[in-house]
């Protein structure tokens, strides 16, 4: 009997977590347009908060350069599409690509600094490759410049989907935009989950939590941290290329925005409970709430948005992911003892 208790109480979280998948993956079927748009941009903030999550949560390089990849994945994507002929999927994995090659010199500088100063070194390689965006003619200079008319419609897919799904090319390409966006934060995940899982996961929180400690027992902190650094590149860059098709255009001060892609990622990942899995899906929640509730009210917003990250630093470190498990933690322990008995 109590084995049956205990599988049941641990297969419900997944059972739960399939039947929000299958909902998710059915919203382009039943909802308006603007839903499908809404929940794209959550799910692109969600993939964006994870990557930095894993960066700065778990490998300990807290990042203010993120939109760095953002900006090279979302400039790859419009190279490969308007320079090379590529079709627009094509363009999203190069600038994942793109992003990941970028990391490398950038790793190169930021990783002989520490602490405060590897958080403003990848500011600074950011605002360099910000500038240097802008100073590419090809793809409009400082101006930027808009993927060619009907570039989405044509996109690899939407056709199928359209006559699938008899709507039109516009709302057959927000659909296969919001599903990759979808895959794209349950691969990450799913990739999370099992790589904390693991021995190199499990070496990182190590590295963490005391470097000194992890070397002792044969961990390789440069190394892995250097992988955890590339591979959210990756991520990032997939994520921002991902962006820019939904916005069909880009400039070097919109790709490269340390306000959008690094501060608002940054305020997701610590009210919601940085170095937690489901610290990033909480605080996403929680900013779209505000920012459904409060975007007209202008600056007040951002007031709000400031006080709230202040409140949950000074109270719970552990973000509101923290509030909610030390909550439940009485219920979890009398489970727990009905269960062993």
């Amino acid at each position: 009997m109590a084995n049956t208790s205990s599988s049941a109480s641990r297969s419900l979280p997944i059972v739960l977590g399939l039947a929000l998948l299958t909902a998710m993956i059915a919203v382009p079927l039943v909802a308006p347009r603007a839903i499908t748009q809404d929940l794209f941009g959550i799910l692109t903030l969600l993939v964006l908060a994870m990557n930095w999550n894993m960066l700065a949560g778990f490998a300990g390089l807290v990042s203010v350069g993120q939109q760095a990849f953002v900006g090279v994945g979302a400039y790859v994507m419009f190279a490969a599409v308007i320079l090379w002929g590529f079709d627009p999927l094509v363009g999203v994995l190069l600038g994942g690509v793109g992003a990941a090659l970028f990391a490398i010199p950038m790793a190169f500088f930021a990783f002989r600094l520490h602490g405060a100063y590897f958080a403003i070194g990848t500011w600074v390689v950011a605002d360099i490759a910000r500038l240097a965006a802008g100073q590419y003619k090809a793809l409009g200079g400082g101006t930027g410049t808009s993927l060619p008319k009907g570039t989405t419609k044509d996109m690899f897919g939407v056709q199928f989907l359209k006559d699938l799904l008899d709507v039109s090319s516009a709302a057959a390409a927000d659909a296969m935009t919001y599903w990759l966006a979808l895959a794209l934060a349950v691969v990450m995940l799913v990739a999370s989950y099992l790589f904390l899982r693991s021995r190199a996961g499990l070496g990182l929180q190590a590295i963490r939590d005391n470097m000194q400690a992890a070397r002792a027992v044969g961990v390789d902190p440069l190394r892995l941290k250097a992988s955890v650094f590339l591979l959210t590149a990756f991520g990032t860059g997939l994520c921002g290329a991902l962006i820019f098709i939904q916005i069909t255009r880009v400039t070097p001060d919109a790709a490269f925005s340390v306000l959008d892609w690094t501060a608002f990622v940054i305020f997701v990942v610590v009210i919601g409970g940085i170095g937690t899995l489901p610290g990033p899906i909480i605080g996403v929640i929680v900013f779209y709430i505000l920012q459904r509730l409060l975007a007209d009210y202008g600056t007040l917003y951002l007031i709000v948005l400031g006080a709230l990250g202040i409140v949950v630093m000074l109270f719970s470190r552990s973000g509101l992911w923290g509030i909610l498990a030390r909550a439940t933690r009485p219920f979890q322990s009398r489970q727990s003892l009905r269960t062993s008995k």
